[in-house]
């Protein structure tokens, strides 16, 4: 009786809407608004929204932010960054008839001591080599590691975003083989500072040939 009664008493509570906002690394920009009727239950709900809302950039529309409330202040939820993903279609365009897609998964820590899974894809020109294949994966995990673990999770991310870590990746694994494009299609923060991740399996990289 006394549960049901406290279930009661929580859904008479009047609703009221929280102002979302993104972390600091992307300027507290707002993201939007979400409704509750208790502060505490925002805490861990996840919200997403594009590069290109954020950015009032429409060609930004293909990359995928998601941001987790953390905090809740007055009427204002605040969050944090827990990864981001370029979406199916976008991906798929990128893929031609006879050429290579190469695929890889890197897992780096950040200056400040965060766990990423990073994940890039190379798009050549024309079908690559089996050895041509190895070699520039091989580079994407060498870029990403150098890259990741003299910058802060802030600045990786940014890196991320704008494009900059892809492009490096592009320039110096063009010299393999040439390539269209690169992407880094999605980032996962496995664990913060001093956490420890939770266990998951990691997918093999993969190269997808078109013919």
């Amino acid at each position: 009786m006394a549960r049901r009664a406290q279930r009661k008493a929580e859904r008479a509570k009047v609703k009221q809407w929280y102002k979302v906002l993104a972390p600091e690394m992307f300027g507290r920009t707002p993201v939007g608004e979400t409704l509750a009727n208790d502060p505490n239950k925002l805490l861990g709900r996840v919200i997403e929204t594009t590069l290109g809302d954020l950015t009032n950039n429409f060609s930004k529309q293909n990359t995928k932010l998601r941001f987790k409330i953390d905090a809740v202040a007055g009427d204002t939820a605040y969050t944090r960054f827990i990864g981001h993903e370029m979406t199916t279609d976008y991906i798929r365009s990128l893929v031609k008839r006879r050429t290579s897609r190469i695929d890889a998964v890197v897992d780096v820590m950040t200056s400040d001591g965060y766990l990423v899974r990073v994940k890039p894809s190379c798009f050549t020109v024309k079908r690559a080599r089996a050895n041509q294949v190895k070699a520039i994966r091989e580079i994407s995990r060498q870029v990403i590691l150098s890259k990741a673990g003299n910058i802060d999770l802030n600045g990786l991310i940014q890196e991320v975003v704008l494009g900059k870590l892809s492009l490096d990746i592009y320039k110096d694994a063009k010299a393999v083989y040439p390539l269209r494009r690169v992407e880094i299609r999605k980032t996962e923060i496995l664990a913060g500072p001093g956490e420890v991740p939770q266990p998951s399996a990691v997918p093999e990289p993969t190269v997808t040939a078109e013919s």
